[in-house]
C-alpha cells in the first residue's frame, strides 16, 4: 500500500475545494444550522419544563454526536461523489491505484472534513449552549470512536452501492442515516420502541453508544459490557463494508461496468 498514491486522492479533494468555496458550504453551514435550532429547541424545552431535566446534554449534545457520525459518513462519500459526478473512475482505475489505497484516501479525507466539523460543532455547542463534554465522562472517548467507524462503513458501503448501481443510486444514500436514526435511539430509548424496532436496533452500534451516553447523563453507571458489544459490531461492519466495496469494484472491472457508467444507470 502507497502512502503516496493514498494521499493523492486525498490532495485531489483539497484541491477541488480549493478551487470552488461553494464545497465547504455544506461542510459548516449545515452544521452550524443544527447546532443553533437545537440549541434554542433545548433552551425553550429547559424553561418550560418543570422535570428539573437539563435538555442540552440530551438532546443537543445527541444531536452533536449524530451530526459527527452523518459528517464522517458523508466525509467518505462525497469524495467518492466527486469521482462518480466527473466520470473520473476509469482515469483512476487505469492507474496502479489500489483498492486499499483509494479507500485510504477517501477515509483520510472524512477525518479530515469530519474533525473539522466536530471542531465547529463543540465551540458552538459549548461557548453559545453551555454544552459540556465532562457531563459524559471518560466514556465520551470510546463512544466517539465508535461513532467514527460506524460512519466510515456506512460510507464505504454506501460508496459500494453507487459503484454497483450507477450514479441514480445516490438518491438512495442521502437518506440513509434519516432512516437508520429511530432505531439507533438517538432522541429516546430504546425501550420506546416496538419489539421488533428494538431487535433491529440491536444489531446497530449507535444504539448502544446513545443508550449508554444517556445512562450516564441520567447519573447511572457506564456499562461497558455494551460499548464492548458496539464496538465488535462496528468493527464486524467495517470489515464487511471493504469486502464488499472491493468486491463491487472486481464485479465492475471484470463486466466493463465503469465504462458504461451513466446517469441513468440504477441496476
Amino acid at each position: 500500500m502507497s502512502i503516496t498514491r493514498t494521499f493523492a486522492i486525498v490532495l485531489r479533494l483539497f484541491y477541488l475545494m480549493r478551487g470552488s468555496s461553494a464545497r465547504l458550504f455544506p461542510v459548516f453551514a449545515w452544521i452550524a444550522v443544527d447546532m443553533v435550532l437545537w440549541g434554542f429547541i433545548t433552551r425553550y424545552l429547559n424553561s418550560v419544563t418543570a422535570s428539573g431535566l437539563d435538555f442540552v446534554p440530551r438532546l443537543l449534545g445527541a444531536v452533536l454526536l449524530w451530526d459527527f457520525l452523518i459528517r464522517v459518513m458523508q466525509g467518505v462519500t462525497m469524495a467518492f461523489f466527486e469521482d462518480v459526478w466527473s466520470r473520473n473512475f476509469l482515469n483512476l482505475f487505469a492507474t496502479p491505484l489500489r483498492i486499499s489505497e483509494y479507500l485510504g484516501g477517501l477515509i483520510t479525507a472524512s477525518i479530515l472534513t469530519s474533525s473539522a466539523g466536530l471542531a465547529i460543532m463543540l465551540v458552538l455547542a459549548t461557548a453559545v449552549f453551555g454544552l459540556s463534554f465532562f457531563a459524559y465522562g471518560l466514556s465520551i472517548v470510546p463512544s466517539l470512536l465508535i461513532l467514527f467507524l460506524c460512519g466510515i462503513a456506512l460510507g464505504i458501503f454506501s460508496s459500494a452501492v453507487v459503484l454497483r448501481l450507477g450514479p441514480a443510486a445516490e438518491w438512495f444514500i442521502w437518506p440513509a442515516p434519516a432512516v437508520i436514526s429511530p432505531f439507533a435511539g438517538v432522541f429516546y430509548p430504546i425501550a420506546t420502541l416496538p419489539a421488533w424496532m428494538q431487535y433491529v436496533s440491536a444489531a446497530l452500534p449507535p444504539a448502544y453508544v446513545f443508550e449508554n451516553l444517556r445512562a450516564v447523563v441520567g447519573g447511572g453507571h457506564l456499562s461497558a459490557p455494551a460499548l464492548a458489544w458496539g464496538s465488535c459490531l462496528t468493527l464486524l461492519y467495517l470489515l464487511l463494508a471493504g469486502w464488499y466495496f472491493a468486491r463491487t469494484y472486481r464485479h465492475a472491472v471484470r463486466t466493463g461496468l465503469l465504462a458504461r457508467y451513466s446517469a441513468e444507470s440504477a441496476a
